[in-house]
């Protein structure tokens, strides 16, 4: 595959339309930001550290924050679409590599989807009264990936008016639970002093626990890099960028602490930990008489949103390195009628289903989300260091040079297993990304033998 071809797929040609201002902007990363990460993993943070459940959403934020100032050097300074595999390409120019960058912000799509297929299942279970077990939640998890698959098959058009749409309605869910839990706390409700109570395994001290904690929160964090796809649909990216993410990585910031704070006020936090609906047992404490079904329909509409976010942004990965001759040519097939990449679409809804039946558990899924970004995102504040010697005409951001070294240590500690990390997490993005190699050496044995002459 040669440079020029590589760099085409990358966003070096044929700019998008510009619509998006600053508010629309916001809302998208504020409502990229939300959703399965808090709704789901809230309890299994609480299991880590005890009522201190907040300090793993804001430690997480703050590594957020740094590699989002590394986003920021490049998105102004390469205002196109492809993001991380764009920063790759450009500053080590190694093929194998960018792909492997591709092929991992893939997989973490599949496994969030996963992820979010688990919460939709579980919150559904509950509020029709199914029974919540395991293989109950399994089989229902594997139906909703099974609709995803479909709706992405049909095609879904992108429109900026159902995005504000859902991200008002996952806004409200969280909203709901900081109203309720700070209704409680005023009305003398609820236990204010359990958010600072820490609780772990005897001779852990605070550090492991709370890192280990944060592995698993980082996952509510991650989504601000998906809008630097947005680069070639905004208005002045190199302009409003730099104040609408961190604004929108500050807004969900603060919302996820809040959050935190109101759950851990009305349920403990042993009973928080237990299930894969901790929000949902927050509406039950503190508000009895609301309708728990409607919270729960709530989170269902977040979660089934970023699981087809995820499902789409991987199907098209794949279609995208199969026209580039990276992967087999089959994976990027078109279908004739509904014009969607049908065969990248079957291929990942088959590896989500494959996660769900035979990883199935919430925090493995999303830990495994979060290990692969991690990487991504030590490789992208790499790249920024690597770029200062690429000048461009244009002014952009510039990020002070220990923010992405900062950046870079921190995603490397965080992705280690010294941190406390499920070792099948691991297994999980070690058999994604060896599928992916596999492939990739497949194509290029194929295109070797049809170069070669008869």
């Amino acid at each position: 595959m040669q440079d020029n071809q590589m760099a085409q797929h990358l966003g070096e040609q044929h700019e998008l339309k510009r619509v998006m201002g600053p508010g629309l902007l916001l809302l998208f990363i504020v409502g990229d930001i939300l959703g399965t990460g808090i709704y789901a993993l809230t309890g299994q943070v609480a299991a880590e550290v005890g009522g201190m459940v907040w300090l793993p959403f804001l430690v997480a934020f703050a590594v957020a924050l740094l590699t989002a100032f590394s986003y920021l050097e490049l998105v102004t300074k390469y205002p196109k679409a492809a993001g991380a595999a764009l920063y790759t390409h450009r500053a080590f120019g190694i093929h194998f590599l960018t792909f492997l960058v591709a092929f991992a912000v893939m997989s973490s799509g599949v496994t969030s989807a996963s992820t979010a297929s688990r919460a939709f299942a579980a919150n559904f279970a509950v509020i029709t009264g199914l029974p919540a077990g395991g293989f109950m939640v399994t089989i229902i998890a594997l139906g909703f990936i099974a609709l995803v698959g479909a709706v992405n098959f049909r095609g879904v058009g992108e429109s900026v008016r159902i995005n504000v749409l859902l991200t008002l309605v996952e806004l409200s869910g969280l909203l709901l639970i900081i109203g309720v839990g700070f209704w409680a706390i005023f009305g003398g409700q609820g236990d204010v002093s359990r958010a600072f109570t820490f609780e772990a395994m005897p001779g852990q001290g605070v550090f492991w626990p709370v890192i280990a904690a944060t592995t698993l929160a980082f996952f509510a964090m991650v989504g601000f890099e998906d809008s630097v796809n947005m680069a070639e649909e905004c208005k002045e990216p190199s302009r409003i960028f730099p104040k609408v993410l961190l604004g929108g990585l500050v807004i969900t910031g603060v919302i996820y602490v809040l959050v935190a704070i109101s759950a851990i006020t009305l349920v403990p936090a042993k009973e928080l930990g237990e299930g894969d609906t901790p929000l949902l047992k927050v509406i039950q404490a503190g508000a009895p008489d609301f309708p728990v079904g409607v919270f729960g329909i709530i989170t269902m509409f977040a979660v089934a949103n970023s699981a087809l976010i995820n499902m789409m942004m991987a199907s098209r990965l794949i279609y995208g390195m199969a026209q580039e001759k990276v992967l087999p040519a089959i994976l990027g097939q078109v279908h004739a009628q509904r014009r969607t990449p049908y065969i990248a679409i079957l291929f990942t809804t088959l590896i989500a289903m494959m996660l769900i039946g035979f990883v199935g558990a919430v925090p493995a899924l999303g830990g495994t989300t979060a290990l692969l970004l991690l990487c991504v995102f030590a490789v992208v504040n790499v790249a920024v260091l690597v770029l200062r010697k690429d000048k461009v005409e244009h002014r952009h951001f510039r990020t002070p040079t220990f923010v992405p070294v900062l950046g870079a240590v921190t995603c490397i500690f965080l992705a280690g297993p010294w941190t406390g990390r499920d070792p099948v997490q691991y297994v999980i993005a070690g058999i994604l990304l060896a599928l992916g190699v596999a492939l990739w050496f497949v194509t290029v044995r194929v295109m070797k033998a049809v170069a070669q002459p008869a």
